[in-house]
């Protein structure tokens, strides 16, 4: 998992509450599970005008002009500023993957559903939950004429609005440890392969049957 460095993003302001998973990545990509190569499906029915199928040619399909992410002025955004109760519904990290694939480190809200607030640190995401007055300040920010774009800081837990004064957010010690070492489940199984092997080897001591 790629390390979570401080960073200047453009957001995305997507103005919907309670924004579920199948809207995220719709039911119909979820076949494979490479983690990679969903971003060109991120918001696939609310991004075109026309119905995704997997090895569809994207490039020749119908884009929906009223939605966020087809607006020029978020090209290249990696900052995802969102609603209450952001990635409800099935417990698909499917979610999660299609954000990263499609350039999303960080995502902030008031709100997220438990299950896809944890797939995101365990993929290299930082979910921030902000006070909804504050997330309504950033709107009104980034619904402007130019794209607003905010330092994100995690070792100092501090974002910081282009021209803005700085927003302190609250995550916890291990995930951020784990987002600051690039750390997902396997990475962390790893730091203990010495331990692994060491215990291997004294089972086929012990019980070598279990090994032929």
């Amino acid at each position: 998992m790629q390390k979570f460095e401080t960073f200047t993003g453009i957001v995305c302001p997507l103005d919907r509450s309670n924004v579920d998973t199948d809207a995220i990545i719709p039911k119909q990509f979820l076949k494979s599970i490479k983690r990679s190569g969903f971003g060109p499906n991120l918001f696939d029915e609310w991004r075109y005008l026309d119905h995704g199928e997997p090895g569809m040619d994207n490039s020749n399909r119908l884009i929906n002009r009223d939605f966020v992410l087809n607006d020029p002025r978020y090209a290249g955004a990696s900052i995802l500023l969102a609603r209450e109760n952001f990635g409800c519904g099935s417990s698909r990290e499917h979610a999660p993957w299609a954000l990263l694939d499609y350039g999303f480190r960080v995502i902030i809200a008031p709100s997220f559903a438990d299950i896809f607030f944890n797939n995101c640190f365990k993929n290299g995401i930082l979910p921030i939950r902000l006070e909804e007055r504050i997330v309504d300040g950033l709107f009104a920010q980034a619904n402007g004429p130019d794209a607003l774009r905010i330092e994100v800081d995690l070792a100092s837990q501090q974002l910081r609005p282009e021209g803005g004064e700085g927003i302190g957010f609250e995550v916890d010690a291990f995930s951020k440890h784990c987002l600051l070492e690039g750390l997902d489940d396997i990475g962390l199984t790893l730091q203990h392969v010495a331990d692994i092997r060491a215990y291997e080897e004294r089972r086929r001591v012990e019980a070598p049957w279990l090994f032929h």
